[in-house]
């Protein structure tokens, strides 16, 4: 049986392929869970004007990640936390604190586009990338700083 992915599937292909799939798995897994649709004319006709209206879309969202990604030129964030006699914080800067920076600076930025592969523990100067788009990607400098107690 031949089908149209309608959604990624792992180990079968990419979204918008036309695969040939055993009738079981086909009939009883892809079309009833809506990851995909027979392969006939109309339905081949469908996904061609999907595939280009997603073209269309991912362009725009690339262009605008890239225009976005222009505008963090420059952009240093400042944390003050407090820390330990080895500069070791009590606590740490997270995606989260970062993107309510951004936020706050006028970016809109979600917290899953920052990556973080783990919390900022301690005192210094990181370059932290984001990733914007698949294809675009930028950074912005943050700097960690001891908390000062008056």
């Amino acid at each position: 049986m031949e089908v149209i992915l309608k959604e990624d599937v792992p180990k079968l292909g990419a979204r918008g392929e036309v695969v040939k799939v055993a009738e079981g798995y086909g009939r009883n897994y892809l079309l009833p869970r809506k990851l995909a649709i027979e392969a006939t004319a109309a339905n081949r006709a469908v996904i061609e004007q999907m595939k280009q209206a997603s073209a269309r879309r991912a362009e725009r969202e690339r262009a605008d990640a890239q225009a976005l990604a222009g505008n963090f030129e420059g952009v240093s964030l400042t944390f003050y936390r407090k820390a330990g006699e080895r500069e070791h914080l009590f606590g740490s800067v997270t995606s989260g604190d970062i993107a309510e920076e951004l936020e706050q600076r006028g970016f809109n930025v979600d917290r899953r586009k920052i990556v973080l592969p783990e919390p900022l523990k301690t005192v210094g100067e990181f370059t932290v990338p984001i990733r914007l788009h698949k294809d675009v990607a930028t950074s912005v400098k943050v700097v960690v700083e001891k908390e000062t107690v008056e």
